[in-house]
């Protein structure tokens, strides 16, 4: 595929900001221009590179910024500039709407007019209780619906398109304070400052965490060989809530469930795997390598 233009949205944000880096080895003659509002995107996540654009506006906006704009036609459009926490959506459903909903709307009509291959970051939220949990929050329910537009688009208007999912993603570059930190994010942080680790009852229930250089990957190999959807990029390992505060060998408490959180998270990652992907880290060896090199607080 000869690819001269890349759009990430959310280009400032964790899976962005590390996506680009990938993006410019990768397509080392393409131009990559960045779309993110910043709302937990972080300027200090941009490099440095001639070919890279960062842009600060919204995906509601995409249509008429790029008809404003001198940028070429799009070939590849990877579309992560969602709202993406499960517990805050409640409280903050416009906020849900208009980034998932009336943003992602903008985005599939821009790759549909501009003939470019879309590379959307579904939720494995959807996943959880044979199919039910889509409905569990905002967060969960708008992603499941965006991923049935997406599929509609391809057979209305022969939308290109690869939708992929998520799981856990942790690593350098991750969120740690605030209320859309990472839960390895918060570990980390809590560890950092001699806290004790706050663990979201029961404690039982279940996640599959994936290194972040493995996502990139994953989205890499499903851009470049995917078709339609159901790529579960995740490391396909359960891990109890208690048993990853047990990694870090330090004190830890229990704190009241969350609404809307499911109960189990596992990927079944063989569509990704078939493409040639593999992961590569493993949850227990990146914290143990923390721990070793972290002073506690």
């Amino acid at each position: 595929m000869d690819v001269n233009t890349i759009v990430v949205t959310g280009g400032a944000g964790f899976v962005g900001s590390q996506l680009i880096r990938g993006l410019v080895e990768k397509y080392p003659r393409a131009a990559i221009v960045s779309i993110d509002n910043y709302f937990t995107g972080r300027r200090d996540a941009h490099i440095d590179n001639p070919r890279v654009t960062y842009v600060e506006d919204s995906t509601v906006n995409i249509n008429k910024l790029w008809a404003n704009s001198e940028f070429g036609k799009p070939d590849l459009v990877f579309h992560l500039g969602e709202y993406a926490r499960i517990p805050q959506s409640f409280d903050e459903p416009d906020l849900v709407w208009e980034y998932n909903t009336w943003g992602t709307k903008e985005v599939v009509k821009f790759c549909t007019d501009n003939q470019a291959r879309l590379i959307y970051a579904g939720s494995s939220s959807k996943f959880g209780n044979d199919g039910q949990d889509e409905h569990l929050n905002p967060y969960a329910w708008t992603k499941a619906k965006n991923g049935e537009l997406i599929r509609n688009y391809g057979d209305w208007y022969g939308l290109d398109y690869v939708i992929t999912y998520f799981y856990n993603v942790y690593g350098p570059g991750q969120i740690e304070q605030g209320r859309y930190a990472t839960v390895i994010g918060i570990f980390e942080r809590q560890y950092k400052d001699g806290e004790p680790l706050t663990v979201v009852e029961p404690g039982t229930q279940t996640r599959d965490f994936t290194h972040i250089d493995d996502t990139v990957a994953g989205l890499l190999v499903c851009a470049e060989h995917g078709k339609g959807d159901g790529y579960l990029i995740g490391a396909g390992h359960e891990w109890p809530m208690l048993d990853v505060a047990k990694m870090f060998g330090t004190e830890y408490t229990l704190i009241p469930a969350k609404r809307g959180e499911r109960v189990r998270g596992e990927a079944d990652n063989a569509k990704v795997r078939a493409l040639g992907w593999e992961p590569r880290q493993s949850l227990d060896r990146y914290i143990a390598e923390f721990v070793a090199r972290t002073p506690r607080g």
